[in-house]
């Protein structure tokens, strides 16, 4: 468990009626670490359903989207720390949409940081994704472009602590296989394979905030931070879920999607070249090199030999251990005693 210190002041956390603005709400408001947590979205109905879910006085909700700046300003106005979490993140509908995901994803973040600057918001940590290390999707592309807007904004600012986490698979999250796989098992339907030789890095919605929690406090400006996780095939996946619910394991193989990779890669090599172990994170610190092209071209950096820190060089799960992590997954558990 990371600290839970109590901060006081306003926390802003942006796409906060998602699954990790749910996570952070469970956390944050059982340990009463900030007097108010806003939520930003652009969708009245998650709200609603947020309002009546948690009621507590110190959640305020503001309508608006990151890509409308004066609404983003609205919500910022008298925050004192932000998790921007706010992006199109769905590899297909972005391979499809490109420019929507750019409008979102990389001009949102750019609205966001120009907020968080003007009204003096002093730490805004920027979630994103394996998929921005050598990104061959449009969201990683954007999510890439993202981070490199992050970085560019910290050099610029020293009363705004910018920093960003990136990590893989959120188990549970919307989007992620695990619902899918458990519609299916209860319609008595073949689970879907895309490839049982894909690997995923397995993280829970805890950890995930933990791994922003840490970056909150730890972070000096332009910071990169990444959870040491796991990983395991998709096929191991889906046979521990199925193992756990009592269903035959007969999957329909349907080939790779839009855009997804065979395997994930949290830290390129490049970065792995610099990156500090801090235990469970590895922390990459922010190129800080300026535009004098002699550093460029005559100077240059040692780079130590070093891999990608992939989901298949790290540790690999087999299905007992796969099975330990899903039960204690609230929506595993309650899948569990619905049968």
């Amino acid at each position: 468990m990371i600290s839970n210190n109590r901060f006081g002041g306003t926390l802003l956390i942006t796409g906060g009626t998602g699954s990790f603005g749910h996570a952070v709400l469970n956390r944050f408001l059982k340990n009463q670490i900030f007097d108010e947590i806003r939520i930003f979205s652009r969708d009245e109905k998650k709200q609603d359903e947020m309002r009546n879910h948690y009621v507590d006085n110190r959640i305020k909700y503001y309508i608006g989207d990151v890509r409308d700046a004066d609404s983003v300003n609205d919500a910022v106005r008298g925050v004192d720390y932000v998790f921007h979490a706010a992006a199109l993140k769905q590899v297909p509908s972005c391979e499809f949409f490109p420019l929507e995901a750019t409008r979102t994803n990389v001009l949102g973040t750019q609205n966001v940081i120009n907020a968080a600057i003007h009204y003096g918001v002093k730490k805004l940590v920027c979630l994103s994704t394996d998929k921005a290390a050598y990104p061959v999707n449009a969201m990683g592309i954007t999510k890439a472009l993202m981070e490199k807007v992050a970085v560019a904004a910290s050099r610029n600012t020293t009363d705004t602590i910018i920093s960003i986490t990136r990590y893989g698979n959120v188990l549970g999250s919307r989007g992620s296989v695990l619902p899918l796989f458990i519609e299916q098992i209860k319609q008595q339907k073949p689970v879907t394979i895309t490839d049982p030789a894909m690997t995923r890095f397995l993280m829970s919605l805890d950890e995930a905030v933990d791994l922003v929690i840490f970056a909150f406090e730890q972070a000096q400006p332009g910071d990169l931070f990444v959870h040491k996780a796991s990983a395991c095939s998709v096929e191991i996946l889906a046979k521990a879920l199925c193992s756990l619910l009592n269903f035959t394991y007969s999957p329909t193989i349907i080939g790779t999607r839009h855009g997804e990779k065979l395997h994930e890669t949290l830290l390129t090599r490049e970065e792995m070249s610099k990156a500090k172990d801090l235990g469970k994170f590895f922390r990459i610190p922010a190129d800080n090199r300026d535009l004098n092209y002699k550093r460029y071209f005559v100077e240059g950096m040692d780079m130590k030999e070093q891999g990608d820190f992939t989901s298949l060089s790290t540790k690999q799960l087999d299905v007992v251990e796969v099975k330990e992590i899903l039960s204690h997954l609230p929506f595993i558990k309650e899948a569990l005693s619905s049968k």
